[in-house]
């Protein structure tokens, strides 16, 4: 019988992951779009969090602080493919999903597949839209997959829900329901720029500057399995088992907070174990450290937690609770 235990020499091995290449890569994803979101850093940051984690994004500002503008430079970016969706009261569920129709020539059913069947997808002021036609998102945003006509049919990969939403105070808006609130990996709030970034905004858009870059694919464009390999390499970050502990210690004492009246469920544990390894990558690290957790922690939760009434009354915010409920919460010393 022949040998057939392959020598030292012959055995194949998974290649080391290349986490300089990887930050390389990102720190100029990360430089793209900054040129062209100007003052908005932070906000750039969590978005790639998600991008990385392969979870969806809610973005949250006033009209006229680049939400829009933040997602089509990302698809700009991206060697994927990009779709967006504009939602208004009229639309329907069919006009996010597809639908099935009759094709008389043929005598039989077809599925036109709707504009979800995309890598990147931007649900534009999506709580402009009634509750009906923002539960279309849940089930693709869940499974990856849309059910038209009893037909599962499946999205492309990798899927990213980017959805914009303006503050719920304004006229015209209908809350989302918590079942699709807590679809999202990070709700991300855009606020004003400062002086400086708004000069600089300013100047930028005034001498065309930013159109011009959205008409041309930037520099170091990230493909698909660009991408995908990115989202592996997340998985590979090293977490160590005391900033698991504090991090599911961080979303249980949400639970114990007479400050909140929903507190945030084993999803935001799930979720913010992911952003935080996401994070690290982003950074160029290998592990994550407490401080990634802590990073992550509000833009994780602050959709899924309701204040009480005191609280409310008290003019306080999801994120003015939440950062006290961390302060009470001891991390780790690694």
């Amino acid at each position: 019988m022949s040998d057939t235990t392959l020598q030292p020499e012959q055995q194949t091995t998974n290649p080391a992951p290349d986490w300089q290449a990887a930050s390389a890569r990102l720190q100029l994803l990360r430089n793209n779009i900054n040129r062209l979101l100007i003052g908005q850093e932070q906000v750039v940051d969590q978005v790639l969090v998600a991008l990385l984690a392969s979870g969806h994004v809610l973005l949250e500002g006033v009209p006229g602080l680049g939400k829009t503008l933040l997602v089509r430079t990302l698809a700009n970016c991206f060697g994927g493919h990009f779709r967006r969706i504009q939602f208004t009261p009229d639309l329907m569920p069919a006009d996010v999903t597809g639908h099935a129709m009759y094709n008389m020539g043929e005598s039989r059913f077809e599925v036109r597949r709707g504009p979800v069947f995309t890598n990147l997808l931007l649900a534009d002021e999506i709580n402009r839209a009634p509750a009906k036609t923002q539960a279309a998102l849940l089930e693709v945003m869940q499974e990856k997959q849309v059910t038209i006509d009893g037909q599962a049919l499946k999205v492309p990969s990798p899927f990213m829900v980017l959805a914009t939403q303006n503050p719920i105070e304004q006229e015209g808006t209908y809350p989302l329901p918590e079942a699709e609130l807590d679809r999202f990996l990070l709700k991300v709030l855009i606020d004003y720029p400062s002086l400086d970034a708004e000069l600089k905004l300013a100047a930028a858009a005034s001498s065309g500057r930013i159109e011009r870059g959205l008409q041309q694919k930037l520099a170091g464009e990230i493909t698909i399995d660009d991408l995908q390999q990115l989202q592996a390499l997340v998985l590979q970050v090293d977490l160590d088992e005391q900033v698991l502990n504090y991090a599911v210690r961080l979303v249980r004492a949400t639970r114990q907070s007479p400050q909140l009246r929903s507190p945030a469920g084993p999803r935001a544990s799930i979720g913010l174990l992911q952003a935080a390894r996401a994070n690290a990558l982003l950074h160029g690290r290998e592990f994550v450290l407490p401080d990634d957790i802590k990073a992550m922690a509000i833009p994780v939760m602050r959709h899924r937690i309701g204040l009480s009434p005191d609280m409310e009354i008290d003019g306080e915010t999801p994120d003015s609770a939440l950062a006290m409920i961390i302060d009470s919460v001891e991390a780790p010393r690694l």
